[in-house]
């Protein structure tokens, strides 16, 4: 007997996925996306070594504090999520679980555009990631050399700034240090 087409996608069906690709489960649907390219590869790369080192490790004068994960499974209800990096207050971070995903919705999420990504990014995980109370979203698109910042309100996301090129910013929630947006764009490095 075959199945009815308009049947929902679960966690099991990431199963299916071939190992050179992402996986996600978005509003019922099975997301398979290729590897990123280097340019995408590059700022999430750039950007945990910025964040991760003094948030996570509290070192070069960092606060600590937080425990920043690149492409975590995020378990928020029916959805499987992978962000780019995702960061939770490490009072917050669930490390009794054993399972691939965390089921705890983290404190800020970054998502990398891509062509391949930016719609859905913007529009149906955006809205899964304030359904699920995550604090701040960040949108960093590297061929534009630009970082959107969201601040969740009212279980909707509000813009909080936009920066990009070699602007430096302190970028909220990591305010306490700052960081040159050059240091995340590929393309620079090649002058």
């Amino acid at each position: 007997m075959s199945e009815p087409a308009n049947k929902k996608a679960t966690y099991e069906d990431l199963y299916e996925i071939p190992e050179n690709m992402i996986g996600e489960v978005v509003n019922g649907k099975l997301v398979a996306l290729p590897r990123p390219s280097m340019e995408h590869t590059y700022a999430a790369s750039a950007l945990d070594k910025r964040i991760g080192t003094p948030y996570q490790f509290a070192e070069g004068g960092g606060p600590g504090g937080w425990i920043i994960l690149l492409e975590p499974e995020s378990q928020l209800g029916e959805h499987t999520l992978v962000p780019d990096l995702a960061g939770w207050k490490r009072e917050r971070f669930p490390f009794a679980e054993k399972s691939n995903w965390l089921s705890v919705a983290p404190d800020w999420v970054c998502e990398i555009l891509s062509p391949r990504t930016a719609l859905l990014d913007r529009t149906e995980k955006r809205e899964i990631y304030a359904q699920a109370e995550v604090g701040h979203l960040w949108l960093v698109d590297p061929h534009n050399m630009t970082v959107e910042l969201y601040r969740l309100g009212a279980r909707a996301f509000h813009p909080s700034g936009v920066y990009g090129g070699e602007e430096k910013a302190r970028l909220e929630p990591f305010t306490e240090i700052e960081i040159n947006l050059a240091d995340l764009w590929l393309n620079l490095l090649q002058r």
